[in-house]
């Protein structure tokens, strides 16, 4: 029943061999892996409006530099990170670089800082995509946690069956948004070049703003960045292209870098030259679409797809965390369960981790997530600025051929993310302090797990000429609760054994029980010795462990094996496993670290 539901949700396994066919082309990765950057021009460029209308609607014009401002970061990182994917072909993207230019800390800083921001992405991209589904459903309101809840559990499943299965379906619905933006801007520039908008809908550019301060500028400007997190996602995910996976990464990257500008810089000029103000009950592209078009056909194609793009956001998150993690994992710092692929050669335990981490945010946060988008953008700046730097470090070191031309391009964009980093850092800092916390944290936990990994080696290793004590005989002890087939079942297995001695151990609460048990013993068992211990307290493992010490102590004088075989009987359905006590489960759990004990558990399975 279980397989075959897994098989109908996730599809049939995939050999190994058909890993190739499960990469990317260029289309599909430009979809998969854009979503989230591409998405972010729905909320970017209006974060730039909510600052500047603080200081009155005159200072709107104030958009058009900003906006130039962020186009040439991204045309910095976008360079930058194409760099990034011809020097480290194998992803990785900011943690790689930071981790080998900069050391190990900056690495996992940055790879740290990448680990949360897509857990951030899912959860922040789905709440809002089912805002906009509520918005235009108010009564579904209630139901948003829900809702949200559901989206990343059909994105977990999406993704399950594996890239290119969850690309063929994503693909659709982002070129379905960049389709109807291009609609957007194509007519509302053409509104703009043929005079059917007034002129008088804002303030003309160069319009002195009393009580604008840099302050607000640079505020500005880093809340419009919002609108380049996932412009790394490609770098991280360069295993998932066909081949060669480089150049067509680079390709990919580069058209996402110009889609982008296009349509930031499209909404952000309309939005100037409509004269629109931020809005508590309607979006800027809203507003935009509703001047252009009214509320028709088109305007609800538009809004339909901007609500769609938000929610597959998310799958930025679920391209580029199951590889980063792999990455973390090769070196240590992460589980190694994460290296391991699934059923349709995807890195399905990265996939899970994500999911049930966004649910999480989203239960805690009530599907509300707004203050977390803040925490989100520094989460990918601090990256930035790493890899950037990292670059640098690089050219500097190798000098390889035109290596000037890319260290001032790296230097821009360093400079220009280390800004914004520190802008979110002083302008923000009610809703990014928590990066303070869960970074250091997460840190000592990549630690941790390194040293536990580095240690584990050395003490598996064989080592030539190393002198292991042989072993001399075997005493088997086997705990017994009465006189059972389940008890003879495990007796059969201990005679099977070479056992220099088989004792069995009987633990009673009461005088009486011992004096019966020893005497049903003797007839049924007469050539298997018998301890029986009295428990005052009911303890069955305490008396229990205490003899198995003082016969392991004995036995390791003569070289001898202490084993202790548990019987165990299984129900036939699992569920009954409730109706009995688990006193073999306890003395299992009591022995499992003990150094010299060998433990055997002998399963018993009831037909009925």
């Amino acid at each position: 029943m279980k397989a075959s539901l897994k098989r109908m949700l996730i599809g049939r396994p995939l050999k190994s061999t058909e890993l190739g066919e499960q990469r990317l082309n260029k289309t599909k990765a430009l979809a998969i892996l854009s979503s989230d950057a591409l998405s972010s021009v729905a909320y970017g460029p209006e974060q730039i409006l909510i600052v500047l209308v603080t200081v009155g609607a005159a200072a709107l014009w104030y958009s058009i530099p900003i906006a130039f401002g962020v186009i040439i970061l991204l045309t910095a990182l976008i360079l930058s990170y194409r760099q990034i994917i011809y020097a480290y072909p194998h992803g990785g993207g900011a943690y790689v670089v930071s981790r080998e230019n900069l050391g190990v800390n900056p690495g996992l800083v940055a790879g740290g800082s990448l680990l949360v921001d897509y857990i951030l992405t899912v959860a922040v991209s789905v709440s809002a995509g089912t805002d906009a589904i509520t918005s235009a459903l108010p009564s579904l309101h209630d139901y948003n946690v829900e809702i949200a809840i559901v989206f990343v559990i059909l994105l977990t499943i999406l993704n399950l069956r594996g890239v290119t299965e969850s690309a063929s379906v994503l693909a659709y619905p982002v070129y379905l948004f960049v389709l109807a933006l291009f609609i957007l801007i194509g007519v509302g520039i053409f509104n703009v070049v043929t005079g059917n908008v007034p002129s008088d809908l804002h303030t003309s550019i160069g319009t002195p703003v009393a009580g604008l301060s840099l302050f607000i500028l640079l505020k500005a400007f880093a809340s419009g960045s919002s609108a380049l997190t996932g412009v790394e996602a490609i770098s991280n995910a360069i295993p998932n292209f066909k081949e060669p996976a480089p150049v067509n990464a680079a390709k990919t990257l580069m058209a996402m870098g110009g889609l982008l500008a296009i349509l930031f810089s499209g909404i952000v000029f309309l939005a100037f030259y409509y004269g629109i103000t931020p809005s508590a009950t309607s979006t800027v592209v809203s507003q935009i679409a509703e001047v252009s078009f009214g509320r028709n056909l088109v305007y609800y194609f538009i809004q339909g797809t901007t609500a769609l793009i938000l929610v597959l956001a998310a799958n930025t998150g679920y391209s580029a965390f199951p590889l980063l993690a792999v990455n973390l994992s090769k070196d240590k710092f992460i589980p190694r369960m994460f290296q391991i692929r699934g059923d349709r050669l995807g890195y399905s335990n990265g996939i899970i981790l994500l999911s049930l981490a966004a649910i999480l945010l989203i239960i805690v946060f009530n599907g509300t997530t707004e203050n977390l988008i803040p925490l989100y953008a520094v989460g990918v700046f601090i990256p930035f600025t790493l890899s950037q730097t990292g670059m640098i470090v690089k050219w500097i070191r190798e000098k390889p051929q035109g290596w000037v031309t890319k260290l001032i391009i790296n230097s821009v964009g360093a400079a220009i993310s280390f800004v914004v980093t520190i802008v979110f850092f002083v302008t923000k800092l009610p809703a990014v302090w928590p990066v303070f916390i869960f970074l250091p944290i997460i840190i000592f936990a990549f630690h941790r797990i390194k040293k536990h990994y580095d240690s584990v080696g050395p003490q598996l290793r064989l080592i030539a000429d190393e002198e292991i004590p042989p072993i001399e005989g075997n005493v088997i002890i086997v705990p017994v609760a009465g006189i059972t087939k389940v008890v003879r079942n495990s007796l059969n297995y201990a005679k099977s054994l070479s056992a220099d001695q088989i004792i069995a151990v009987y633990i009673a609460f009461e005088r009486e029980d011992t004096r019966k048990f020893e005497e049903q013993w003797k007839k049924w068992q007469p050539d298997v010795k018998l301890v029986t211990l009295y428990s005052p307290y009911r303890s069955i493992v305490q008396p229990l462990t205490k003899f198995i010490d003082k016969a392991e102590r004995l036995a390791s004088k003569s070289n001898y094996q202490v084993s202790v075989i548990i019987p165990q009987f299984l129900p036939k359905k699992g569920w009954q496993n409730i109706l009995h006590n688990q006193s073999s489960l306890l003395i299992h759990t009591s022995l499992l670290y003990r150094r010299n004990v060998v433990l055997i558990t002998v399963p018993y399975h009831l037909q009925k």
